[in-house]
């Protein structure tokens, strides 16, 4: 985790800079925050004073409860698990609360991720106890201004369910003494609850956003409608990295509704009064594209690439400069050199579509003295960024509500959907929302990097992993963003530096390749393809010496209690080796984002097509804020992974990308899906991330799984293109 946090730091750095220079006053003064609906009891009046006791924090003097919310909710549970955090030592019902999506500012900016970012797995870790500590402090100012009120000593006085009340039974509400509250210092040192003491912590409460989600009164990206608001629809070349040429706009400007045509850096922008009229005018446009560099790229000159880069170690095939690093433990060439027995394999990832369920979008409202987007977005400051260079503004001069994210999975980590709308909305001079189609988004996204990975081992006399070498060859997500970075810890070869396994000899190497398109985050990044080479690979080794892979696992995690523990659990709740006739199971181990999970696949193949039958997973997470929202995250990742294992691929054509939806590019139907068996191992320890933790060992899992029913081993993925009898 540590060294992903790094990476993001380093994709949002050079950005960063230059914003944080033209931001440095905001977080001195609150932007306005698009608020959700309230949970509870429908919108209040805005005459209502509050007063803000920390950048975390509103009292209404009707009682009324605001926390803001740093982290974007796109469905992993922030906007409860975060709010619990608070409450807990703020002494007040979550479900009271309303939640605001905090604004752009230096307050909310993640020291782990170096920005204002929600990515990596770490919105709790981050938030453990600086919201506890937000609520204590709060609690504190309250109980000292009740004391100051009733001239008793704030020992004699506690603070429960959203009042303090004093050992002479005085009592005021939380909105009573908001405004006295409000002119108190904040106290430096506050004591913070023993986990004997959490009354929310821990437990499964529902989510606080289910109402609003179930009534449709939630706001997403999509759902955003302001005054006098236009809509747009944009055109992209077919060929990635193409140009515009040039646009006959007659047709469109001819039918109904159409307002403008606009040619942008990234494309078309026909702006009309419906979203419909928009698309169907768009589709009008007769446009000449420029093809680019791309126009005979396929998956086989991809590979073609990879393949011939990876013949030269440490060095860049687009230059003679050295842009690979060795991380040695132990002097693995040597080990090898000496091994009684080697074994060697490739493994390949393709290229993966995100494939969130809403498609990008943002709305712009862009005036001469300012500018407001409307948006799902995991990155903020570079969402304010990238508005200010499209509207010719300062950053301070763009606000950024955050609706609610329909899908993130590090799509959102890019903002390449905001400057369109934004020229969009200047030209015109109203608010306009942009909104990418779903063959748009899938043809123009910003897809998981392709990785050939190279695993070679050795194994001494005694059978015992001797040496252990990976070589990564794959395109860079954080250079896209830095070409200046120098940095060879790329985020593509993050996991394995946390290689779990004890091995006296190790050795990883990274050589980055170019593929000519843009590559980006996708749900988990590096651990996803590392953890597929580390598994599979480990699992082949153990197969090699007639082992059962689970036993030699263990051997390999001697002395890590935490890992044998969730083997041992793993092992027991999945029936390991005793599996149904006809049933076959694999195994795959994670530790990941300060977590360690295990996954067992039980499959079998019908008709020669494998059939999922049962996931068992086990994780230790470290203390659990929510135990239900970290059980419904690892079933959507399990979900997701599933997926990506079994079908996932982006093949190109011709600089064109071939699928286009969801019938071409599948997801896991409902008879598809087998049955999930999750289980979190209770734990003191700090919390662990979760929201990406359960997408890597899927794919492992499942090919060891298949290997023990058909004795064939899938190094490539999808799973869909190997036949298996």
């Amino acid at each position: 985790m540590r060294r992903r946090s790094r990476e993001v730091r380093e994709v949002i750095d050079h950005s960063r800079r230059r914003l944080l220079k033209r931001t440095a006053h905001v977080g001195g003064g609150l932007v306005l925050a698009l608020a959700l609906p309230a949970l509870r009891g429908g919108s209040r009046a805005a005459t209502i004073s509050s007063r803000q006791l920390n950048a975390w924090l509103r009292i209404g003097s009707d009682d009324s409860i605001t926390i803001l919310v740093d982290r974007s909710e796109m469905g992993q549970g922030v906007y409860t698990a975060l709010p619990m955090l608070l409450a807990e030592e703020l002494e007040v019902d979550p479900f009271r609360v309303r939640i605001v999506a905090a604004p752009v500012g230096e307050p909310y900016v993640n020291p782990l991720n170096g920005g204002q970012v929600t990515g990596t797995s770490n919105s709790v870790p981050e938030a453990w106890e600086k919201l506890r500590k937000a609520g204590a402090q709060a609690r504190t100012m309250l109980i000292t201004a009740a004391a100051r009120r009733w001239r008793v000593d704030p020992s004699s006085c506690r603070a429960s369910d959203g009042r303090v009340t004093s050992a002479a039974g005085k009592s005021a509400s939380y909105g009573e003494l908001a405004a006295a509250a409000a002119q108190l210092p904040v106290p430096r040192e506050v004591a913070l609850k023993s986990a004997a003491e959490f009354r929310l912590i821990g437990k499964p409460l529902t989510r606080l956003d289910t109402p609003s989600k179930v009534n449709g009164t939630a706001e997403f990206g999509i759902d955003v409608k302001l005054s006098r608001m236009l809509y747009a629809s944009i055109a992209f070349c077919p060929e990635l990295g193409g140009t515009l040429a040039s646009v006959d706009p007659a047709a469109a400007l001819a039918m109904p509704g159409v307002r403008r045509v606009l040619p942008t850096a990234s494309g078309v922008v026909v702006v009309a009064e419906h979203f419909w009229q928009a698309k169907k005018a768009r589709d009008a446009l007769r446009i000449v594209w420029t093809p680019g560099p791309n126009a005979h790229l396929d998956n086989a000159a991809i590979w073609s690439q990879l393949n011939a880069a990876a013949t030269k170690p440490g060095m860049s095939a687009l230059s003679s400069e050295n842009v690979a690093a060795r991380l040695k433990g132990g002097h693995a060439a040597d080990a090898l050199q000496r091994a009684a027995r080697t074994f060697s394999a490739v493994y390949e990832l393709p290229l993966l579509a995100h494939a969130t369920m809403e498609p990008m979008n943002c709305t712009a409202d862009v005036r001469s003295d300012g500018c407001d987007i409307y948006l799902g977005t995991q990155a903020q400051q570079l969402a304010q960024a990238a508005a200010a260079e499209a509207a010719g503004l300062a950053a301070s001069q763009v606000n950024v509500h955050t609706t609610l994210l329909g899908g993130g999975f590090g799509r959102r980590l890019d903002v390449d959907f905001v400057p369109a709308a934004v020229a969009a909305s200047k030209a015109v001079g109203a608010p306009v929302k942009l909104i990418w189609t779903r063959e748009d988004d899938m043809t123009h996204d910003l897809y998981r990097p392709p990785a050939r990975e190279a695993v070679t081992a050795g194994l001494d006399e005694h059978g015992k992993l001797s040496a252990w070498t990976l070589h990564i060859t794959s395109p860079s997500i954080t250079a896209r963003y830095d070409p200046t970075n120098k940095d060879p810890f790329d985020s593509v070869i993050e996991y394995v530096q946390n290689f779990p396994y004890g091995v006296s000899n190790f050795d990883l190497s990274y050589t980055r390749q170019e593929i000519g398109i843009d590559v980006g985050y996708w749900r988990s990044v590096s651990h996803t393809p590392n953890c597929f080479a580390i598994e599979s690979s480990i699992d082949e080794i153990a197969h090699l010496q007639s082992k059962d892979p689970l036993e030699f696992r263990r051997e390999l995690l001697a002395g890590k209690p935490r890992h044998l523990q969730v083997l041992t659990v793993v092992a027991e709740r999945s029936g390991w080796g005793h599996a149904p006739q006809g049933h076959f199971q694999g195994i795959a181990f994670m530790e990941g984002y300060s977590s360690h999970i295990a996954q067992v696949a039980e499959v079998s193949i019908e008709a020669g097509r494998p059939r999922i039958h049962k996931i068992t997973c086990v994780i230790d997470c470290g203390q659990t804020v929510n135990p239900r929202i970290v059980a419904s995250q690892l079933e959507g990742g399990i979900v997701y992974g599933l997926t990506a294992a079994l079908w996932g691929d982006i093949t190109l054509r011709g600089g064109r990308v071939q699928q286009r939806n969801f019938n071409d590019a599948r997801a896991l139907r409902m008879n598809e899906m087998p049955l999930l068996d999750v289980h979190v191992i209770p734990s003191a320890e700090r919390p662990g991330g979760i929201g990406e933790v359960a997408v890597p060992p899927v794919a492992p899992a499942l090919c060891n799984a298949l290997f023990a029913a058909t004795g064939k081993r899938l190094r490539t993925l999808p799973v869909a293109a190997h036949k298996l009898t």
